[in-house]
């Protein structure tokens, strides 16, 4: 079983930058599988973040995050980032990584595989 392992998160004011860490524990994960961000904020569902596509061809940002954050990634040592910049209140979550073999979606629900989460907080 897959295990990942998300850090990185704290507290900024509102325009600062933050980056996420989820590390894996397979070799493989990290380059051949779906590999996603969600967030959950008080009082409501989780949510899609970004959802990196295998092989990086290519990666899905949630409207509501599109050039503010992006995705990299550390093949060496299997660690996928979120880079975060022009944070805003309403980025107020805990962050959490997913993984996946096969399809990639937006729904958390079709994720089995979590992280424990890091929380993000933006005053």
């Amino acid at each position: 079983q897959v295990q990942l392992v998300e850090s990185g998160g704290g507290s900024v004011q509102a325009g600062g930058s933050l980056r996420l860490s989820c590390a894996a524990s397979k070799y493989t994960v990290t380059n051949s599988y779906c590999m996603g961000w969600f967030r959950r904020s008080p009082g409501k569902e989780r949510e899609v973040v970004a959802v990196r596509y295998p092989g990086g061809v290519g990666t899905y940002y949630s409207d509501s995050v599109k050039g503010r954050f992006t995705t990299s990634l550390d093949n060496a040592d299997n660690i996928l980032y979120l880079q975060m910049n022009g944070l805003e209140p309403e980025d107020t979550a805990m962050y959490y990584c997913t993984a996946r073999g096969g399809a990639c979606y937006t729904s958390p629900n079709e994720y089995k595989v979590w992280g424990q989460g890091t929380q993000v907080t933006v005053s």
